[in-house]
């Protein structure tokens, strides 16, 4: 085969003219703040990875997966953008009314949608919080639980439409402390970079066009003061764990008394088996 021949037998890359973001403050860009103000995030990081395309970012603090299906997808859809980055469902953890199953619906909704509008997506399923995050055993267990729960249907939907997913559990440096800000919730300027990089490598392995590697050398973000991590920490990061304990405290309690009886009903992969067989008469 001449060099000509097989040139024209590799398919082009598909050069990304818009990337849109949805989800909750991560994607918003807390823990990366801006000299100016606001924050950055691995949104405008990713973007000048992929050239410098059209940035959307539709996120917002406090976002539910639910939150990101009736609000975000439809502007998102709207924008018919080549490339999604969707990182939601840690703020369903921690509250009351945890479904498993309405999670995998919503999300499997969305990401279907975005396909249908010809849009590459990447999802992201997350790691260990006590690894980085101290919280006490009955919660860090209640946690655990909850997450396992989550990034079993993430990846039942991964698999299921084929789609990227950056597994912040195994990506490369994600335990180390430099990774995330103050409050051990959101990534540092550093973790930000991490996962731009990581949704640059899974944009590029669907097709998609990188131009130039997301760099971890930490530049153009603000130099945060200890007296600052400190004020944060009393005055927004303890508050914060105070409200999202009291969601969380009751489910701890059942844990532990499952855990007394040995009642592994509830583990997650029991509950996501329990799921997939009540649904797979309409698979």
């Amino acid at each position: 085969m001449t060099v000509q021949a097989m040139s024209e037998s590799v398919p082009a890359r598909r050069a990304v003219g818009r990337l849109v973001v949805l989800g909750d403050s991560t994607s918003v860009g807390l823990g990366d703040p801006l000299p100016g103000g606001g924050w950055r995030g691995f949104g405008p990081l990713l973007a000048d990875a992929l050239g410098g395309c059209d940035l959307t970012n539709l996120s917002r603090t406090g976002a539910r997966i639910g939150t990101v299906r009736h609000e975000q997808l439809p502007m998102a859809a709207a924008l018919r953008p080549d490339a999604v980055v969707v990182v939601a469902g840690m703020n369903d953890t921690m509250r009351s009314d945890f479904d498993p199953a309405r999670l995998r619906a919503d999300l499997d909704h969305v990401v279907g949608k975005l396909l249908d509008v010809g849009a590459v997506v990447v999802l992201a399923s997350y790691h260990d919080h006590a690894r980085v995050f101290r919280l006490p055993a009955p919660l860090r267990r209640a946690l655990r639980r909850r997450v396992d729960e989550l990034n079993a249907v993430i990846r039942s939907v991964v698999l299921a439409r084929g789609i990227g997913c950056v597994d912040l559990d195994t990506l490369p440096g994600a335990y180390d402390l430099a990774a995330w800000s103050v409050d051990r919730l959101h990534p540092s300027e550093l973790g930000h970079r991490m996962l731009a990089q990581g949704f640059s490598q899974e944009l590029e392995l669907a097709g998609c066009q990188i131009e130039a590697p997301v760099s971890l050398e930490c530049a153009g973000g603000r130099v945060v003061a200890a007296w600052q991590h400190v004020a944060w920490l009393v005055l927004k990061g303890i508050p914060w764990v105070w409200r999202r304990g009291s969601d969380l405290v009751p489910y701890a309690f059942t844990v532990l008394f499952r855990t007394a009886v040995g009642d592994s009903r509830h583990s997650s992969w029991a509950t996501w088996t329990n799921y997939s067989q009540e649904n797979s008469v309409n698979s």
